[in-house]
């Protein structure tokens, strides 16, 4: 079978995007699994207090990403943003 045959498995991601920034500044962090654009100070720094919280709780899970159903997800980001 050719490599070309092959089909790439979908990697999960997390995308956040902040449109509030009024300082000029581009900020961006990229993280596993996660890339984080743009924002204010405040509202960038959240992005990656909740990104960070989201992988610490799959990882204590055993799980990534790629693993975790929609609606399980929801949960996780209702924990962790309460």
């Amino acid at each position: 079978m050719k490599s070309n045959d092959k089909k790439k498995k979908s990697k999960a991601s997390l995308l956040g995007l902040g449109l509030d920034a009024k300082d000029g500044h581009t900020r961006i962090t990229r993280g596993k699994n996660f890339l984080l654009y743009g924002g204010s100070e405040d509202t960038h720094s959240q992005m990656q207090e909740t990104a960070i919280k989201l992988n610490e709780k799959l990882d204590r899970k055993g799980k990534s990403l790629d693993d975790v159903p929609p609606r399980e997800l929801v949960e996780i980001f209702r924990e962790i943003t309460d």
